[in-house]
């Protein structure tokens, strides 16, 4: 096992694609779910920014990754439905609900010029360059909507 340690003068540019919805691939429920009040916590209503790193598999059915996360996501959320709504505030006490809406999921398609490998054998923070791969869209740091 190699030693070699993630590169802190790794310089690459990315270039993404304006963001887009995935909504669920077949019609899902629209209800309101409550919140349990354990998940309904003031503490926790906030954004957790992840990053996560995956090799290009040669055994997929197709070369165009986007397109296969993109038609995974939309099966997922036919079971997940709640991910593809949106957080209100209902009733009074600044009550959380799921509002089931259907109406999907941002993405946004990135392309990088830097392969996994460039990054080093142990991908463990600091990361290089994680303010391009990580994007905050205008509008979307609240958790509510």
């Amino acid at each position: 096992m190699s030693s070699k340690m993630s590169n802190p003068a790794l310089s690459f540019k990315v270039t993404r694609q304006a963001p887009v919805l995935i909504a669920p691939a077949a019609p899902t429920p629209h209800e309101l779910k409550h919140l349990s009040d354990i998940d309904d916590q003031e503490c926790l209503r906030f954004q957790v920014p992840v990053i996560q790193f995956y090799r290009q598999s040669h055994l997929g059915r197709s070369n165009d990754p986007v397109g296969v996360i993109r038609e995974a996501i939309g099966k997922a959320l036919v079971h997940y439905y709640p991910f593809a709504g949106r957080l209100r505030e209902v009733g009074s006490g600044r009550k959380l609900a799921v509002d089931c809406t259907g109406e999907g999921i941002m993405f946004i398609e990135a392309d990088a010029d830097v392969s996994v490998d460039e990054f080093g054998d142990v991908l463990q923070p600091p990361f290089p360059g994680l303010d391009e791969l990580l994007f905050d869209v205008s509008g979307s740091g609240g958790i509510l909507g």
